[in-house]
C-alpha cells in the first residue's frame, strides 16, 4: 500500500551512522515534526542529528491527505465541548502559527501548494447540530469561518450544509519533508536513515541508544508518532487511530475545495493538481474508515467501501492507489508537546495530533525549540503558556478511563480468542493470519506472499494479544497500537522489539 505522494524513488538524503557521536540535540523520527524542529534549531546555530528507523517522512507524514486546515473537521466543536473558549483559541494559534511556518519554508524551498476553502459538511441532518458548535468554536476561536447552504455546495454527494474557512491549503506532504532534510544537512545537521532507537536516557548523561550503537547529546527529542517510552504512562493517555485512503483518476469534475464531514462515516476529500500532488498521477483524494489501530472488523472492507462511495458519486473514478495512516488522540484532546517525567528537562517529546499534524506538528516544533533553547516564557507565543499550563478536567479523565475500559475489553477478548483456538488448525488462506493458543501461548500463524509463518503473538510493548489486519497484512495491538510485519518485524508504535518467531508445527 503505497502513498500517492511516494511514486518517485526513495532520495538518498541520509549521513554515515557513527557510534558514540555527541551532538546538541538528537531528534528520534524524521518526519514532519522531527525535521521541523531539526531545521528550527539548526537555523539557531545548533548541532542536530535526527534518526529514524525507516526513512524520511515513513509513517504519517508521508501517509495523510496533505491538507492544511485550522478548521479540521468537527475538532473545535469537540475540543470546545470540554475545554474553556480561551483552551479553543490557544489551539487554533498554535495551529495558525505551525501552518505558517511550513507554508513560509516551503514558498522558500521551491515547494509548490494550491489555497483552497476547506469544508466541514454535514451528510444527515443529526450532523447539523455538530456543524452550528464547530461554527460557533471557530468563530469564538477568532476565524472567519461561515455557514454555506446546500444550494450553494457544488459537490456530488450528499451535503445538508457546511462550515467554511478560506484561505486553506493543500501540499504535497512528501515533497515538503524532503525539502527539510535537504535544508538540514545544508545547515551541517546529520540524518541517519534505517537506524531504530531503542531507549532513551538521562543518566548518566542524556543519550540515545540504536541498533547501531549510543548517541549522546544535550537535549533528546521523541518525535515517533507516540513515545516509545514507558515514563509519564503517555502510551495509556493517547489511543492510536488509523485510516484510510484512496486516489483515483477521474473525468468528473472534483470540486475545488477540501471537504472532510462531521457525521456518519468519515469523507474527506480533496483535490490532486499539479501544485499540490504527483503530476496526472491522480486527480482526486479520498479518505475516511478510521479505527482505533487493532480494534476493527475488516480494515479491506473500510477500503472497499471508500471506493464504493466515491463510484457512487464519480461514476468514471478509476482507483490507482490505496494506503493507510496511524496518528495518536490524546484523552484531553489538545496534544501533547514538552518534557518527559524523569528526563530531568533533557528528553521532550510530541504526540496527539489526531490526524491534523501539517499544522500541529511544526507547531510543536515551534514548543520544542522554544524550549531546547531557553528562550523565555514573556517572549514566547501566548499560545504554548496556555496550552503548556492546562489542567485535567473531569471530561478527561471520563474519556480517559472510556477507552481503558475499551482497551482491556479488547485484551480480553484477544486472549480469549486465541484460548478458543488451539494449534492445530487450518493454514490460512493468502492474505489472511489467525490467532491460535499453543501451549498457553498466543501464537499468530498468517499467509502472506506464498509464505506461512508463525510469531509469538503478544505484543513486545506490555503484552496485548495482536489481531491480523487484513487489509495491510500486519499484527496489530489493540492495546497501545503497536504494528508488526507477518515475520515479527516491528513497524511502528511503542514497540521497539520485534516479534519472536515460532517454529511451525506440521499440523499449523
Amino acid at each position: 500500500m503505497t502513498p500517492l505522494w511516494k511514486l518517485g524513488p526513495t532520495v538518498p538524503l541520509g549521513s554515515p551512522f557513527e557510534p558514540g557521536a555527541r551532538h546538541d540535540v538528537v531528534i528520534v523520527g524524521a518526519g514532519l515534526t522531527g525535521l521541523s524542529t531539526a531545521v528550527m534549531l539548526a537555523d539557531a546555530g545548533l548541532d542536530v542529528a535526527v534518526i529514524d528507523a525507516g526513512v524520511v517522512a515513513e509513517l504519517a507524514t508521508g501517509a495523510n491527505t496533505g491538507k492544511l486546515s485550522l478548521l479540521q473537521g468537527s475538532r473545535l466543536a469537540e475540543i470546545r465541548r470540554h475545554h474553556p473558549a480561551s483552551l479553543v483559541r490557544a489551539y487554533v494559534d498554535a495551529n495558525r502559527d505551525g501552518m505558517q511556518w511550513l507554508l513560509e519554508f516551503a514558498e522558500t524551498a521551491g515547494i509548490p501548494c494550491t489555497r483552497r476553502t476547506d469544508h466541514s459538511y454535514a451528510q444527515e441532518r443529526a450532523g447539523l447540530d455538530v456543524l452550528r458548535r464547530q461554527h460557533a468554536a471557530a468563530r469564538e476561536a477568532g476565524l472567519a469561518a461561515r455557514m454555506v447552504q446546500p444550494a450553494d455546495l457544488d459537490v456530488p454527494f450528499p451535503a445538508l450544509g457546511a462550515v467554511a474557512l478560506d484561505d486553506q491549503a493543500t501540499i504535497d506532504p512528501v515533497r515538503v519533508t524532503q525539502a527539510l532534510a535537504r535544508r538540514l544537512l545544508a545547515s551541517g545537521g546529520t540524518l541517519h536513515e534505517h537506524v531504530r532507537a531503542t531507549g532513551a536516557h538521562a543518566l548518566p548523561e542524556p543519550r540515545v541508544e540504536t541498533t547501531a550503537g549510543p548517541l549522546f547529546a544535550h537535549d533528546i527529542v521523541l518525535a515517533t508518532g507516540t513515545p516509545f517510552l514507558d515514563r509519564g504512562l503517555y502510551f495509556m493517555k493517547v489511543r492510536g487511530l488509523r485510516s484510510y485512503c484512496v486516489s483515483f483518476r477521474t473525468s468528473s469534475p472534483v470540486p475545488e475545495g477540501t471537504f472532510i464531514s462531521v457525521d456518519g462515516s468519515t469523507r474527506s476529500i480533496r483535490a490532486v493538481a499539479e501544485t499540490d500532488g504527483p503530476a496526472d498521477a491522480a486527480q482526486l483524494v479520498v479518505g475516511g474508515g478510521g479505527h482505533p489501530v487493532g480494534r476493527s472488523d475488516g480494515e479491506t472492507a473500510a477500503i472497499d467501501d471508500l471506493v464504493a462511495w466515491t463510484r457512487r458519486h464519480f461514476p468514471d473514478a478509476e482507483e490507482t492507489h490505496r494506503w493507510s495512516a496511524q496518528d495518536y488522540e490524546s484523552h484531553n484532546l489538545i496534544p501533547f508537546v514538552g518534557a518527559m517525567p524523569r528526563g530531568l528537562g533533557r528528553i521532550r517529546f510530541a504526540t496527539g495530533y489526531a490526524k491534523w499534524g501539517l499544522t500541529n506538528a511544526p507547531a510543536a516544533a515551534q514548543r520544542l525549540t522554544a524550549e531546547i533553547l531557553g528562550t523565555p516564557r514573556r517572549e514566547r507565543a501566548s499560545w504554548m503558556t496556555a496550552i503548556g499550563t492546562r489542567l485535567t478536567v473531569p471530561a478527561d479523565l471520563a474519556r480517559g478511563a472510556a477507552e481503558g475500559a475499551r482497551v482491556a475489553a479488547a485484551a480480553a477478548s484477544g486472549w480469549a480468542d486465541a484460548e478458543r483456538r488451539a494449534v492445530p488448525v487450518p493454514q490460512p488462506a493468502e492474505g489472511q493470519g489467525v490467532v491460535a493458543n499453543r501451549a498457553a501461548r498466543p501464537v499468530g500463524i498468517s499467509t502472506v506472499d506464498g509464505v506461512t509463518r508463525a510469531v509469538d503473538a503478544v505484543c513486545t510493548h506490555l503484552g496485548g494479544v495482536l489481531d491480523w489486519n487484513d487489509a495491510e497484512c500486519t499484527w496489530d495491538c489493540p492495546l497501545h497500537a503497536s504494528r508488526f510485519a507477518p515475520d515479527g518485524r516491528r513497524l511502528e508504535g511503542p514497540a521497539v522489539h520485534d516479534l519472536g518467531r515460532v517454529p511451525r508445527t506440521r499440523a499449523d
